[in-house]
């Protein structure tokens, strides 16, 4: 079944093609240039983008792929989780075109998108296993029992992983996005220069904490002269802090439920480091660590295809009533 993929939940532009498992096309625009400048994305620039740019990038993932419009049998898009005036661009256009061709469209969550995305990018990958989302938006454990089927193990409390990156590059004047940033210099730092916090590591709950951790770096550096502060120092021994914390509660949510398998996923999986200790640790404890390819980690079209081909197979049509929920909790079909 061929399906269009549209997500539009924060600042990137995407649509895709896939068929039956196959990417033919994903295409991705993305805005970092636009909301660099601030330090931190702005919702009603990046909606105002998204309506600049929707209708050329669906063409793009068209004739990139090949293929007519006529030939689209269904279109899932993100409908779920995400900043309200960019996912109502891209469920207005997904609305527009599902009428027009008289197919079917399919609701999407954000993470389960994410989900999809390493089950993508490995299609052997066993279920059930846990996955990570972690992302500038979401830090989120979640129990994958079987396809499109959910438990939320653990949320974050307050800032996601990829947030606090993104802070504390700002604080270090380092530029935006902050994870790519911090984790290219702490490179040349010493991870443990500064024992910062680990919030809710030693703790039993499988929820996840970094406002904290960011403000404990700001307030033991602020005030002070940054051409004297060590950043990479403080890039390292911070990256490190959050990394600790992301394996070690993934781990434990694996214990708890008796798998196997962890999945990460998310734009903050392509982090060197936290690959580094997945991997390392996962290897001592006997488990398996999945990682989609790095086009398929930060938000994608691809990804939303797929889940909404898997949903399509349980019956789950949306009507042309749908609306953008910004907060809705991930849900399992019945």
């Amino acid at each position: 079944m061929l399906v269009l993929g549209i997500e539009t939940s924060c600042d990137e532009t995407a649509a895709a093609l896939v068929a039956d498992g196959v990417i033919l096309s994903n295409v991705i625009a993305s805005q970092i240039d636009l909301h660099a400048k601030f330090g931190g994305i702005v919702p009603e620039v990046a909606a105002r983008k998204h309506v600049e740019t929707i209708g050329y990038v669906i063409k793009e993932a068209i004739d990139s792929a090949n293929k007519r419009l006529a030939e689209i049998e269904a279109i899932a898009v993100t409908s779920k989780y995400g900043l309200v005036g960019s996912l109502l661009v891209g469920v207005a256009a997904a609305k527009s075109l599902a009428y027009t061709l008289k197919v079917p469209l399919i609701s999407i969550h954000h993470i389960e998108g994410h989900i999809f995305a390493n089950i993508l990018s490995n299609p052997k990958m066993p279920v059930p296993h846990v996955c990570l989302t972690v992302s500038g938006g979401h830090t989120m454990l979640v129990y994958v029992k079987d396809l499109c089927q959910y438990e939320v193990l653990g949320n974050t409390l307050d800032d996601a992983a990829g947030e606090a990156f993104d802070k504390i590059a700002k604080f270090l004047g380092l530029g935006f996005p902050g994870g790519p940033i911090i984790d290219k210099l702490s490179v040349q730092g010493r991870k443990a220069a500064f024992n910062f916090p680990r919030p809710l590591w030693r703790s039993r709950t499988l929820d996840l904490s970094f406002s904290g951790l960011k403000t404990a770096v700001i307030n033991m550096f602020k005030g002070k002269d940054s051409g004297t502060l060590p950043i990479p120092d403080i890039a390292a021994s911070f990256q490190e802090a959050v990394v600790d914390v992301l394996v070690s509660k993934t781990i434990q949510a694996a214990r708890q439920k008796g798998v196997s398998t962890i999945s990460v996923t998310g734009g903050v999986a392509t982090n060197r480091r936290l690959r580094e200790t997945f991997s390392q640790i996962c290897h001592q404890e006997g488990v398996k660590v999945f990682f989609p390819r790095p086009d398929l980690c930060t938000d994608n079209a691809a990804m939303i295809a797929a889940a909404g081909t898997a949903r399509l197979k349980y019956g789950e049509v949306a009507g042309l009533d749908l609306d953008a929920l910004p907060n809705a909790p991930l849900e399992s079909v019945i």
